[in-house]
């Protein structure tokens, strides 16, 4: 290899590296504030939150490659051209396209890695990552019991306190509701003057002990009355400490099985998806088929139920429900020569059955359309993993080729600009998926949408940079403006 190869490398690779970092911090935390809500108060242990981070890291891979990809050649062209190092390689009769060559075979290696990441690891990182979410999101607040406020947050007790001390974990003036009869929920209440609340390790126990207080139990009263019809109403209780352990149910967390999840589009690589899609195809198939059977018109399905009924009489009788089909019925004349209640009969049975018919179908036509948008979008994730490689080879031959016209390194003038054709891409992209899973579109037309907007702006920029032209100098359009304002005066004049 070339010296000359070798330094654009090595010009290249640092930029790319720390872009690229930059660019999953940044979307992961996009991630993090977007499900802040479900982390906050759930006393998530820090082995949690790290495999949390790591697959929601390897989730945003496919947006921050190809965003450090079109920075990093910005940079580094940007560079190149700002210290006149181009200028240099180009007078010395190297070519940008030669100059190029290296990177280009290490985007082109980069998007093969980018393809075999979408397809092998990118579905194992979402069905983790889904797993763990759900399971976050099932998983309870920590036991946090405000002062004067009814706590609800343990299953059939309710538990209000008037004052708490922190550092001596003591409750003071305790009041409980125990609802665990549901026919007579506020049956059970106890009161105490102190008590000190203990959660066990694993978060499935909670150890209540109360001090100097009275349990009132209505339930027995009540239960004791139709019993032996006995006039006492309640049950008393006093104590001075008493335990109570109560079962808790959420507080802790635990992996949602990932089996739940395993049959999502998002979860496949390309052989299940192709795979799958053709079940999807034969049973959507199958229905229409079945669908196309049940909808025959009225008349067809007569015709079917005479020729059954003739199966089953003697051949001598078959005329009398035979249809001669060399002659043609009048329906009209048929309808005008019954009466008026044979007509209202007839027109109550055809409405009836039209409408039964339309009921049919249209939900038959419900379930081909929820099958029609699962087809869909699997159809869509095979193209995605197409489409980020791809989108890897675009954004280096735009951000290539444009910071070797504008001549700006560093981390300025680059970043807005990849920035501005970042958001451009995302927008159409998901304009373009939006248009292919609600069916307006072909699927590979949506999908492809941004890769055949920006295709033709790389390929412009490539031109034009290695034609050494001045489409992004400002010079340029400064003195071209100039010499129309001078033609307008000579007008004037």
């Amino acid at each position: 290899m070339k010296k000359i190869h070798i330094f654009i490398l090595k010009s290249y690779v640092g930029p790319l590296l720390m872009t690229f970092f930059i660019s999953m911090f940044i979307l992961v935390m996009q991630f993090l504030w977007r499900y802040v809500d479900d982390l906050v108060g759930k006393g998530l242990e820090w082995n949690v939150l790290s495999e949390l981070l790591f697959y929601a890291s390897l989730q945003v891979i496919p947006m921050a490659l190809p965003l450090a990809i079109l920075l990093a050649s910005l940079m580094t062209f940007g560079n190149l051209g700002e210290n006149y190092e181009l200028t240099a390689l180009k007078s010395a009769g190297i070519s940008l396209p030669r100059i190029m060559m290296p990177l280009i075979i290490l985007t082109i290696l980069t998007s093969i890695g980018a393809y075999k990441f979408s397809n092998n690891v990118l579905p194992v990182a979402n069905l983790k990552l889904v797993s763990i979410l759900h399971g976050i999101k099932e998983t309870r607040l920590e036991l946090d019991i405000k002062e004067n406020v009814f706590y609800q947050g343990v299953d059939d007790f309710s538990i209000k306190v008037k004052e708490k001390d922190p550092d001596k974990n003591m409750l003071y003036d305790v009041m409980i509701y125990d609802h665990r009869d549901r026919y007579a929920r506020n049956s059970n209440v106890t009161l105490a003057d102190s008590g000190k609340l203990m959660m066990s390790a694993d978060k499935k126990f909670l150890q209540l002990t109360l001090y100097n207080g009275i349990r009132y139990d209505e339930k027995i009263g009540i239960e004791s009355q139709r019993r032996d019809n006995e006039e006492h109403m309640f049950r008393t209780d006093h104590f001075k400490v008493q335990t109570a352990i109560i079962p808790l149910k959420g507080f802790d967390f635990s992996k949602t099985d990932e089996n739940l999840f395993k049959h999502s589009d998002r979860m496949k690589n390309l052989d299940q998806l192709q795979h799958d899609l053709d079940s999807l195809n034969r049973e959507k198939t199958k229905f229409v088929d079945n669908l196309r059977d049940r909808s025959k018109s009225f008349f067809f399905s007569k015709i079917d139920y005479n020729k059954r009924r003739n199966s089953n009489v003697p051949k001598n009788q078959q005329t009398i429900y035979q249809i001669d089909s060399s002659k043609i019925v009048n329906t009209d004349s048929i309808f005008n020569a019954m009466s008026n209640t044979q007509k209202q009969m007839v027109l109550d049975m055809a409405m009836r059955q039209a409408r039964n018919t339309k009921q049919t179908i249209d939900e038959r036509l419900k379930f081909i359309e929820q099958k029609d948008g699962v087809i869909r979008r699997h159809k869509m994730e095979m193209h995605r993993k197409f489409t980020l490689p791809f989108a890897c080879l675009i954004f280096f031959f735009i951000g290539a080729p444009l910071g070797a016209i504008i001549r700006k390194g560093g981390l300025g003038m680059p970043v807005v600009i990849s920035v501005i054709f970042f958001v451009a891409y995302y927008i159409i992209d998901t304009i373009g998926a939006k248009m292919a899973r609600e069916g307006v579109w072909l699927v590979f037309q949506g999908m492809w949408l941004s890769s055949a907007i920006l295709l033709p702006l790389g390929i412009f920029l490539t031109y034009k940079s290695a034609t050494d032209s001045a489409v992004m100098n400002a010079d340029a359009y400064t003195i071209f403006i100039d010499k129309l304002l001078s033609k307008f005066k000579k007008k004037k004049k």
